[in-house]
């Protein structure tokens, strides 16, 4: 009888469901790793008023050496503070309107806060909204189609009050299966005003550093401030109790 060929076992192989959940997570992975490596390195430390107030005079020549260049290296940076979801996106707006004056710097931290919350939310979504939502019990589908109604107005109000963490307003909505359309109209929109009144504060900010004064975000958030703020979030949300008292009204006529 001739001898049969003895080949070697097959190596042990992954489920596609575990490589497609690699895939998934590597986004993810890669912003941890890079979050991990910027504290690692002592950046943090950079990212405060403290450090702003020693280079503005260099940084203000350069961006009047650098006229084209300097707004899309500050929007770079900016957009990756926020994808880090490092607490320094008032810092990094009053910045820009101390470098830029108060119009060109609001409209140069909108689009780059935009930027920056668009890619965490797509990370996060990506890597682990489809997948929790898929495996989320009814509490929570609830709560995603509710939410889901009335996305785009809900989402308005929370960019409008900056009382909520910004990193915060960035993930939740990736894990209720907000559309990134409707995710990026809101986000735009939302932080117009807050990012416009940063701005100015920070078009003025040169005398104070002459001056050699102190000053923190915080302070721009006056409480006349925030209940305008506050304001426009409840008109944001007119559409919403409109819609629950038309839909009640139907509901007793019937």
């Amino acid at each position: 009888m001739p001898r049969r060929e003895m080949r070697p076992p097959h190596p042990p192989q992954r489920s596609a469901g575990g490589w497609g959940m690699m895939r998934r997570l590597t986004p993810l992975l890669v912003l941890l790793a890079a979050l991990a490596l910027f504290f690692a390195l002592g950046l943090e430390h950079r990212l405060g008023f403290d450090a702003l107030r020693a280079q503005h005079q260099a940084l203000a020549a350069w961006v009047n050496l650098h006229p084209w260049s300097a707004p899309l290296i500050y929007m770079a940076i900016y957009a990756l503070v926020v994808l880090l979801s490092l607490p320094a996106a008032a810092l990094m707006t009053i910045s820009g309107g101390y470098l830029f004056g108060a119009w060109a710097g609001a409209a140069y931290a909108v689009i780059a806060a935009t930027l920056g919350a668009t890619a965490l939310f797509l990370i996060a979504k990506g890597s682990l909204g489809d997948f929790l939502l898929a495996r989320a019990g009814p509490g929570l589908q609830r709560m995603r189609a509710g939410f889901a109604e009335n996305a785009f107005h809900y989402l308005l109000a929370l960019r409008l009050v900056p009382l909520f963490p910004f990193f915060l307003v960035n993930l939740v909505p990736a894990f209720l299966g907000v559309r990134w359309t409707t995710y990026v109209a809101a986000t735009f929109i939302g932080i117009m005003p807050a990012a416009f009144v940063y701005a100015l504060v920070g078009s003025g900010i040169g005398t104070l550093f002459e001056r050699g004064g102190s000053f923190s975000a915080a302070e721009a958030l006056t409480p006349q401030l925030i209940a305008g703020l506050c304001g426009l979030a409840v008109l944001a949300l007119l559409p919403v109790a409109y819609r629950r008292w038309r839909g009640d009204a139907g509901d007793d006529r019937a």
